[in-house]
């Protein structure tokens, strides 16, 4: 359980037992089942999904008008500069 914040007074029992007996009669609420709960997380799932080979995160030190022109070029200008140094180990 979470650590409460200073001043937060709990349910009783009591308390507690009646919030879950109004749950479990309230025609309104639904408990899903474990296998609803696994297939609700496994769709919750935010972002973009994970790519088959993935890039390492780097820092580089690029002179300045080199890092303009790529800027320059607008969004994807990282997977460009990533492409031209892809091109330039193929020539060698």
């Amino acid at each position: 359980m979470p650590t409460l914040k200073p001043g937060t007074i709990p349910p009783t029992p009591e308390e507690d037992a009646a919030i879950e007996e109004a749950l479990v009669n309230d025609a309104d609420s639904y408990v899903m089942t474990d296998a609803e709960w696994q297939h609700a997380s496994q769709k919750a799932r935010i972002g973009r999904p994970k790519a088959e080979t993935t890039k390492e995160r780097i820092t580089i030190r690029l002179s300045a008008d080199v890092l303009a022109k790529f800027r320059a070029t607008g969004p994807g200008w990282q997977t460009r500069i990533n492409t031209a140094l892809e091109s330039w180990l193929a020539g060698r």
